[in-house]
């Protein structure tokens, strides 16, 4: 196992934590001001019994990653509430439960590259890319005169996926998407 630092956590990552496998299902930088100090707010879940948890972590605390082997993968299509998956190198395919992505189903489009982890060849945890590309199939009208800088409105997404983009945005543009925050990035 490797350890790193609580500002290196990230969105899928998988540590130990009280003796367990937790996977990141949230995780972001809190800095309190004053003498408060700034600390990783992490939303984790136990990969074992499914339980989850909220932690603070100091942002000079290290923690242990856990070694996981990961399998370059290609999400192929949905099949009910499962998820079908192709390993790049074997071809195998793979069903993972709506429930085992939690959330993450959202990002994904037929052929979209991901990192499938394995812990005792079970796997364990999906790793999507930094940022993926969708079409807006559903949004307010444009308003006239809405410049970069003005509000937001909300947008549906081709996977069902509603994010808040500027006002500008019209029915059919592509945008890009971080898929560990779920905001908005750019126009593409």
């Amino acid at each position: 196992m490797a350890r790193i630092l609580a500002t290196e956590i990230r969105v899928g990552n998988l540590i130990e934590w009280d003796k367990r496998i937790w996977r990141v299902l949230k995780c972001y930088h809190v800095h309190v001001g004053g003498r408060g100090g700034a600390f990783m707010q992490v939303e984790m879940k136990d990969i074992e019994s499914g339980t989850k948890v909220n932690q603070r972590i100091r942002t000079d605390e290290k923690v242990e990653r856990t070694i996981v082997e990961p399998r370059a993968m290609t999400f192929l299509y949905q099949e009910g509430n499962n998820y079908i998956f192709m390993d790049q190198q074997t071809y195998e395919q793979l069903s993972l439960s709506q429930e085992f992505l939690e959330g993450q189903s959202e990002y994904l489009l037929p052929n979209t590259d991901v990192l499938v982890n394995f812990h005792n060849d079970r796997p364990i945890g999906v790793q999507l890319p930094s940022s993926v590309v969708l079409t807006v199939v559903e949004t307010e009208p444009t308003l006239k005169g809405a410049t970069a800088t003005s509000s937001y409105k909300p947008a549906t997404l081709e996977t069902g996926l509603v994010v808040m983009v500027p006002s500008f945005l019209v029915q059919g543009e592509k945008i890009k998407i971080n898929t560990d925050t779920g905001e908005y990035i750019e126009r593409v």
